[in-house]
């Protein structure tokens, strides 16, 4: 094949790709506020930052509340409703255990202040679970912005989809199939368990201290720096160590043009 021939191919596929990209994600872009809230990212970091000099364990907890929103209906904010009965937040796996919901409601505060009804509360779970991983020392991820928020919220829902800590191995690879993901994307995403504190019934024997009982917890690593690998491994040995993985995860399920709305408080959806 000559050069042109080669070029014209070339600029084909890499349109048609484009055209996939734009017709699948409705615009989204790693740039969407930067002309209508170009502070945002700004006050996300602050917050962010802010949240984990008061209490380093609130970056695992922004993590682990962007995971469950992310794998029950998708990454639309659907998990901070708390407006109505049976909402996600009811669910066996996120009752009296997510966390996290007052960080993402202080940074939608100030940027309401700035930008007003512009900015989706699922973009900033997004990007406050990011600022959150960098911050503790884990990788960064490319994040592709402009999703809508949800009006829905199910409990049936989460707890159909949400896999728990008993879960088998074939259990675990079906629910992660069934959103998308591989098994080694499992095993990256699994890697999330490298920080953060669990309820001691939860915690490995191996890692369970003297004091811990049922209604305390079990710590492994409060951020990716202090994480080490032991020399047996365990459930929890491996490192979210593929950015691929976390931008596939932010890219589920997305609400995107029309679809939904932008909620002005992120625990409610917005009334006509």
């Amino acid at each position: 094949m000559g050069s042109s021939s080669m070029t014209s191919h070339c600029f084909v596929v890499v349109t048609l790709s484009l055209l996939y990209v734009t017709t699948t994600y409705g615009q989204l872009s790693q740039n969407f506020y930067a002309e209508n809230c170009p502070v945002l990212e700004r006050i996300v970091q602050t917050e962010v930052s802010g949240a984990l000099s008061a209490e380093k364990r609130m970056g695992a907890s922004l993590l682990r509340l962007f995971f469950h929103d992310c794998f029950v209906q998708g990454c639309d904010g659907s998990v901070l409703l708390n407006d109505a009965p049976d909402s996600e937040r009811d669910a066996d796996a996120n009752a009296n255990s997510l966390r996290g919901f007052d960080v993402i409601d202080a940074i939608k505060t100030k940027v309401e202040t700035n930008c007003p009804g512009v900015v989706s509360c699922a973009d900033i779970l997004a990007l406050a679970t990011r600022e959150a991983v960098v911050e503790l020392g884990g990788p960064s991820w490319t994040l592709l912005l402009g999703r809508r928020d949800s009006t829905t919220s199910s409990k049936k829902l989460a707890e159909d989809n949400l896999p728990g800590p008993s879960s088998s191995l074939d259990g675990l690879v079906t629910a992660f199939a069934n959103k998308g993901f591989t098994p080694t994307e499992l095993v990256a995403l699994s890697g999330a368990h490298t920080i953060g504190m669990a309820k001691c019934e939860f915690a490995d024997e191996g890692q369970v201290r003297p004091e811990c009982n049922l209604d305390s917890l079990a710590m492994t690593a409060l951020d990716f720096a202090d994480a080490r690998v032991p020399t047996t491994p365990t459930r929890h040995s491996s490192t979210l160590t593929s950015p691929p993985a976390m931008n596939k995860l932010s890219e589920v399920g997305l609400l995107t043009g029309d679809e939904g709305q932008i909620r002005l408080n992120c625990n409610k959806v917005n009334v006509n």
